[in-house]
């Protein structure tokens, strides 16, 4: 009854008059404290138009297997409740429930670390216990070393987000559309709530009220993401669970980061649905700007569904094998992810010199440019800064760069069969399984090769053998130094 009301947001004193009961007589039927008649339940049902299953207990989300998993702990032993108990306190009060599962799970992901600590701590006296120390990650570095390795494409994610973009209907305003989704198909109504109340959250769900509250800092475009994963959640839960079991990622930690991901992927599949936005794509030349405008979405988000665009199941055509990285502002690395697997061994990434550091300089901008590893190959990379939430007054605003690239050897040779045709000057055309040309308009502003070539990278500094780098911060492994007091270079350190 109490769900109902929250949901229906009435008082017990309104509530209590449609039914014709008083609010005390409501209240004691809320606390269990007073049975529900028969009269009651079909005055109910004809007066709020529900249905009589929402009066059954269902012990939502899961709540009473996951507070029986809480009490089994041996800690607990003792307190053992009994099934009935656990239901009460799952429909009763699902807030607290759901807070009591969170608790216990990081409690025991801390013991876990700690026991990994301890275990390499004892090690570190004894033959191989920096190899095994090394060997051990941490749940985000567990997703994203997965992520890295294979190709950004999930055809049955791509299906699933293809099921919610028909459910959304005809409305041109794709955020109207999932407002009004989750309401009539969830129950759910969608509030913003100013940064006084939500000083931290990016969203909250609310099971009592079934309100889901999303902060006013966010951008728009944060925003759809955010309303397209609650639905991917509530839909697909079961696809999500099927695909990161074939990732083969383990740990409690490490599978709700990769689910976070996947659904991540689905939302953005949602707003941005493959064919339309691969068509558009090509026609705009991948002008980034024009597809983020087009598509009322952010430079990063348009970025990663570039990166995702490998779907060649139900006579799909694949798009340009693009990759990404995102970092912030002191160079960590957030997410590396590309279409045929993050390319590690020949981009690597890490490099000071491109472009992608310098984009933080120049916020909103997108910066062009060639860039060659010491093998040989050739990339072209577009960088550009993507902002986080508002700040307040002294905050600092969070924001990351991202680098979009794609290699550049298909270029050569489209351009020396295409002589005849007299590109443009500085256009970079790029051909894709010598099904077409397109064009990658922001390249467009690149040099002449002939005139400037591309800039020197290497995958970081520590694997980086170049000897006429100024940007060095780091002597390589593979050389030793060669340090020489009468003669000095501009780098940091002499190799030999």
């Amino acid at each position: 009854m109490r769900r109902i009301r929250n949901r229906l947001e009435l008082t017990q004193t309104s509530m209590a008059s449609e039914l014709g009961i008083s609010p005390s007589y409501l209240n004691l039927i809320e606390r269990n404290q007073r049975p529900l008649t028969a009269q009651l339940v079909m005055k109910l049902v004809s007066t709020f138009k529900i249905d009589v299953d929402e009066l059954q207990p269902t012990g939502e989300a899961g709540s009473v297997a996951a507070l029986k998993e809480v009490f089994s702990d041996p800690l607990l032993s003792g307190e053992l409740p009994g099934d009935t108990e656990l239901l009460e306190i799952s429909d009763g009060a699902p807030n607290a429930a759901i807070g009591i599962v969170k608790l216990y799970r990081a409690y025991r992901e801390q013991q876990d670390r700690l026991s990994d600590l301890s275990q390499l701590m004892g090690q570190s006296g004894h033959a191989g216990g920096v190899s095994e120390a090394s060997s051990k990650q941490l749940p985000v570095d567990i997703v994203r070393s997965q992520f890295e390795l294979v190709p950004w494409c999930f055809p049955a994610l791509e299906r699933a987000a293809l099921r919610i973009r028909e459910s959304l209907g005809d409305y041109k305003d794709t955020m109207t559309a999932l407002y009004n989704l989750l309401r009539s198909d969830h129950g759910i109504t969608v509030q913003i709530l100013p940064v006084e109340t939500m000083p931290v959250w990016r969203k909250r769900f609310d099971r009592h009220s079934h309100r889901l509250f999303l902060s006013e800092r966010l951008p728009r475009a944060q925003r759809a993401e955010l309303l397209a994963q609650e639905l991917v959640m509530l839909r697909e839960s079961a696809l999500l669970d099927e695909e990161v079991d074939l990732l083969k990622i383990k740990g409690d930690e490490a599978v709700r980061l990769a689910r976070f991901e996947l659904a991540r992927y689905t939302a953005l599949a949602i707003l941005m649905p493959y064919e339309r936005f691969q068509r558009i794509a090509e026609r705009l030349q991948y002008d980034m700007m024009a597809l983020a405008s087009r598509f009322e979405v952010s430079f990063g988000q348009v970025a990663q569904r570039l990166v995702s665009l490998q779907d060649k199941s139900g006579g799909k055509r694949a798009g340009l094998p693009f990759f990404m990285i995102e970092v912030d502002q002191a160079g960590h690395v957030i997410r590396r992810l590309g279409a045929k697997g993050f390319p590690v061994s020949h981009f690597g990434g890490n490099c000071p010199k491109l472009a992608i550091h310098s984009a933080f300089a120049s916020p909103d901008e997108v910066l062009a440019e060639r860039v060659i590893n010491p093998q040989g190959d050739v990339y072209v990379s577009l960088s550009c800064t993507v902002e986080g939430p508002s700040v307040g007054p002294g905050e600092r605003p969070r924001r990351t760069a991202i680098l979009l690239g794609i290699e550049d050897h298909h270029a050569a040779a489209l351009l020396r069969a295409k002589a005849q045709e007299k590109p443009k000057r500085g256009a970079m055309v790029i051909d894709n399984n010598d099904l077409h040309a397109r064009v990658i308009i922001h390249a467009q502003l690149l040099p002449d090769p002939q005139i400037l070539g591309p800039v020197p990278i290497g995958p970081s500094c520590r694997l980086c053998e170049r000897e006429d780098c100024v940007a060095r911060s780091a002597p390589p492994l593979t050389r030793p130094l060669g340090l020489d007091d009468l003669v000095q270079g501009f780098g940091a350190f002499g190799l030999t």
